[in-house]
């Protein structure tokens, strides 16, 4: 049995039509508008869930990249200490020898010795140097001076404790080196420059200390190296981060970013389809009895 068409029914499917047009026409329009495909998680749900995921993974990379700048920072400031360190012992090693020449007047060594305590002092200020409130050298005690100047010689804090910092899913990288490791090895940095000042006072030779001052020196040497091996690898972790960030804007981009130029011949297709279906419908829509009295 055939189904009867009454313009009841014509009127209805023309709206239903119409309303299906405008409504896909209203949405590309917004596309346009916005530059985005998922304007709310009904759009797409599974491409939404994909966006949410790759923007975790962007706010995770985010903080990792501020790791690696604040722990590139740090380990800098601590280099260029450990190498202001170096410069005091080799200048502390030229005055040493100075002082073992027997031609010297106790003018000289007193102005040996007084130059000696001053590069000692300078010493505790570099121990107790500071980034953004944190102390360099202080190990896990960041907020206590791990140097004691008023102490004769100056003492050092025994906190040992590493400062990681993550760069990446389970990677961390140690960006501190400890006062301990320091000015405490091999006999203390400070006692040795003291033995030297003594030496002077006590009219020996102080060219006795230069195998104990060499080896200061090559312990700064030592750990300014490692310190070197650690800030390549943040330099290697920053590139790496910067390389992950950019695929995964382009992965989010593949998801939730219009494509312009195929949004605009959408658009105007869907406005024809719009248009030819108004004009239809005024076609369709049966004059009432209103017209034929007219």
């Amino acid at each position: 049995m055939s189904t009867r068409i009454t313009q009841t029914m014509m009127n209805q499917t023309l709206l239903a039509n119409l309303q299906t047009n405008y409504r896909n026409l209203s949405q590309t329009q917004q596309e346009l508008s916005s530059g985005k495909k998922i304007n709310k998680p009904s759009d797409d749900p599974v491409a939404a869930v994909r966006a949410m995921n790759y923007q975790s993974t962007l706010n995770e990379i985010d903080q990792y990249k501020r790791n690696v700048s604040d722990g590139s920072s740090w380990m800098q400031s601590t280099d260029s200490s450990l190498d202001e360190v170096t410069q005091v012992l080799q200048r502390v090693r030229e005055l040493t020898v100075q002082a073992g020449n027997s031609t010297n007047s106790s003018t000289d060594l007193q102005a040996i010795k007084d130059e000696i305590t001053q590069l000692s002092g300078h010493l505790v200020e570099v121990g107790n140097s500071e980034i953004g409130g944190r102390y360099l050298f202080g190990g896990t005690a960041t907020t206590t001076a791990p140097c004691d100047g008023s102490q004769n010689p100056p003492a050092v804090s025994n906190n040992n404790g590493a400062v990681n910092y993550q760069v990446g899913k389970g990677s961390t990288v140690q960006i501190n080196v400890t006062g301990n490791q320091v000015f405490n090895q091999n006999g203390g940095m400070f006692n040795v420059l003291k033995s030297i000042t003594d030496s002077i006072d006590n009219g020996t030779n102080p060219s006795d200390q230069l195998n104990n001052l060499d080896a200061q020196i090559n312990n700064v040497i030592t750990i300014r190296s490692d310190l070197g091996a650690r800030m390549n690898r943040m330099d290697l972790s920053s590139s790496r981060l910067d390389g992950l960030e950019q695929s995964t804007n382009n992965l989010m981009s593949n998801e939730v970013d219009v494509d312009i130029a195929q949004a605009y011949t959408n658009f105007s297709a869907q406005q024809a389809v719009y248009n030819s279906a108004l004009s239809a419908g005024a076609k369709i829509i049966q004059p009432s009895l209103v017209d034929f009295l007219k």
